[in-house]
């Protein structure tokens, strides 16, 4: 007998850990000449009603995907993000600080979205050198990739064969892939609000299995609809 082989479907391997990396939904829209909420040195804004919305809607897709942990970064807008599937499961998620988002130094309050609307000159040179620390202030990339992996590292050791809800930010999402592939530091930047990736831990390797995954908002308005880009940090 000629013996067949067919094409196997991918299973996360026996003791890896799979993080859904969740970027919450949008927050309140940036008013000319008032600043946003801060936590120490960050902005924290509430979520918009559209972004209530898109919290309900990933949630519910969340909650059919066999999720063994929550986890938050120290911001509202993620906290308010989760706080359906939380509902949902009956459980409380876990804050890491080091999920937080970008720090953009004089840029923060909401300035940045003023800055990258406007065109200016060093939101353009930012982008082009695909550096956060072109902003006076801000993050040095070295930096970030340092405590995002430090954090990725301290989920993964806590949740072996787990699958694991991460609720951060576009720039963190955007440094974990850019890492797991190796590519351009800025080649993920952008990922949609309430959207979902996929990175698989397993024995220090990190293997993407999804990007950018927003079909549970099929009956919203798309981010461009919303009057408010993607185009990096939500601010």
């Amino acid at each position: 007998m000629v013996r067949r082989f067919p094409q196997q479907l991918y299973r996360v391997p026996p003791g890896a850990t799979e993080l859904l990396l969740v970027r919450h939904g949008a927050s309140e829209a940036v008013e000319e000449g008032r600043s946003l909420p801060m936590l120490g040195l960050h902005s924290d804004p509430p979520l918009a009603a559209e972004g209530r919305e898109q919290a309900e809607a990933v949630c519910r897709r969340l909650a059919g995907l066999g999720i063994d942990s929550v986890v938050v970064s120290p911001l509202r807008r993620t906290a308010e993000t989760a706080a359906p599937l939380l509902a949902m499961l009956g459980v409380q998620s876990v804050v890491e600080p080091d999920f937080r988002e970008v720090h953009l130094g004089e840029w923060e309050g909401g300035l940045f979205r003023q800055k990258v609307a406007d065109r200016d000159p060093v939101a353009v040179r930012m982008f082009t050198e695909e550096r956060w620390d072109v902003i006076p202030g801000a993050e040095p990339n070295e930096d970030l990739v340092r405590r995002v992996r430090a954090a990725v590292g301290r989920v993964v050791k806590a949740c072996s064969d787990q699958t694991v809800a991460v609720f951060t930010h576009g720039g963190v999402i955007a440094t974990i892939l850019a890492e797991a592939t190796g590519s351009r530091p800025f080649a993920f930047v952008g990922v949609d609000n309430a959207s979902i990736s996929r990175l698989v831990v397993d024995e220090g390797r990190w293997t993407v299995r999804g990007y950018n995954d927003i079909a549970h908002l099929d009956r919203l308005a798309r981010p461009g609809e919303l009057g408010e880009g993607s185009g990096g940090p939500d601010r």
